[in-house]
């Protein structure tokens, strides 16, 4: 099963009121933007939602799963109380409908990013297919090209990873997980290596 990775960051996220109420709108999932994440570089190609299992999403705040979720998209249908859109060349938008009336935790969250005392937002998901660019030098470049399943969305206060624990939990894990795919890329580089020589001897030979 492929490990399950966090990416936290600034991207943008609103408060607004629609005939639903309150809600959030905000982009946790953007194509072609390259993130330096310490000993390499990553870029979430355009299409790696493709094929994503977007089936039950859930929406948190700092990826707390002991809490009770203030959304849930179930095949995004119209009745879900988070909808996902998927912009071939943007990315992943989403609009959560928030029940402050009834949630305190809701209504806390909608004031904090009202008053823009939270501006972060997060994604959980794994990785069906990446691909690495200048793989023998100190800082190459992960490109992801297709994500598997998102697995929850969530509203932050640090978007940066090494901010809380729980963020540099999910940091690890993806470092983890990128050397796993680094070293496996460069097994299939030396491979490739080895039978372009291997026909190259043997046209010597002939």
């Amino acid at each position: 099963m492929n490990k399950k990775e966090i990416r936290a960051f600034n991207f943008e996220v609103r408060a607004e009121t629609n005939e639903r109420g309150n809600m959030l709108t905000g982009m946790p999932i953007v194509y072609n933007e390259r993130t330096d994440l310490g000993w390499y570089d990553e870029v979430i190609d355009s299409g790696a939602l493709d094929r994503t299992d977007l089936k039950d999403v859930r929406f948190l705040i700092n990826h707390n799963t002991d809490m009770i979720p203030l959304a849930r998209s179930r095949n995004n249908n119209e009745n879900s109380t988070m909808q996902m859109t998927v912009d071939p060349s943007r990315g992943m938008a989403i609009r959560v409908n928030l029940d402050t009336e009834n949630n305190t935790d809701a209504r806390n969250l909608y004031s904090a990013v009202e008053r823009g005392d939270l501006s972060g937002m997060s994604f959980m998901f794994s990785v069906d297919k990446d691909m690495w660019e200048d793989i023998d030098t100190e800082h190459p470049t992960r490109h992801i090209l297709s994500i598997s399943r998102v697995f929850e969305v969530s509203a932050v206060t640090f978007p940066a990873y090494e901010a809380t624990s729980i963020q540099a939990r999910g940091l690890a894990d993806a470092l983890d997980s990128a050397k796993a795919s680094l070293e496996s890329a460069k097994a299939e580089q030396r491979e490739i290596e080895r039978k372009k020589a291997r026909i190259r001897i043997l046209a010597e030979v002939k």
